[in-house]
């Protein structure tokens, strides 16, 4: 029940913070509530407002170790641009996976893609292998072992 009164009350929340109380922008509230709370929805025998309110703060230290790691990736390709001596040392990496659902994998892709630096290239046909293209390799199975420890990791605690 308090699942429906959400999805009904939270766009009206969001036409009074956007100031447009159009049906377009309920829409959209409804749209980006009921992604929010299928996002957060709880686990069985969990307490509801303390397992959001954890799904919460995993989303938001997320959000911040991704921005960092954005702007760390970032400065690094600038600063090898601007310097005389290029560092980098391309290579394509296998990863093997331990996410199982589609929604961790394309997140997973996407996150890594977004990254600069990195591109998601392909994933195998049994979706426990994907392939991707870093420009910065001096260990194969470092900069594995990083990607599985920073960033499926992670995204396996937002998802599970």
């Amino acid at each position: 029940m308090m699942r429906f009164i959400g999805i009904f009350f939270l766009p009206v929340i969001w036409m009074a913070l956007t100031g447009d109380f159009s049906a377009p922008n309920f829409a959209l509230g409804f749209v980006l509530s009921s992604l929010v709370l299928w996002v957060n929805r709880p686990v069985r025998g969990s307490v509801p407002l303390l397992y959001y309110l954890r799904k919460s703060l995993l989303w938001a230290a997320f959000l911040l170790f991704f921005l960092r790691e954005l702007v760390l990736a970032s400065l690094r390709i600038a600063w090898d641009i601007l310097t005389p001596r290029h560092r980098m040392r391309p290579a394509i990496v296998a990863i093997p996976l331990d996410l199982e659902s589609d929604m961790e994998i394309t997140s997973l892709a996407n996150l890594i893609t977004l990254t600069p630096g990195t591109l998601s290239l392909d994933i195998s046909p049994d979706r426990k292998t994907l392939y991707i293209h870093a420009m910065y390799v001096t260990d194969v199975e470092k900069t594995r072992q990083e990607i599985k420890d920073r960033f499926e990791r992670r995204i396996k605690e937002l998802f599970r």
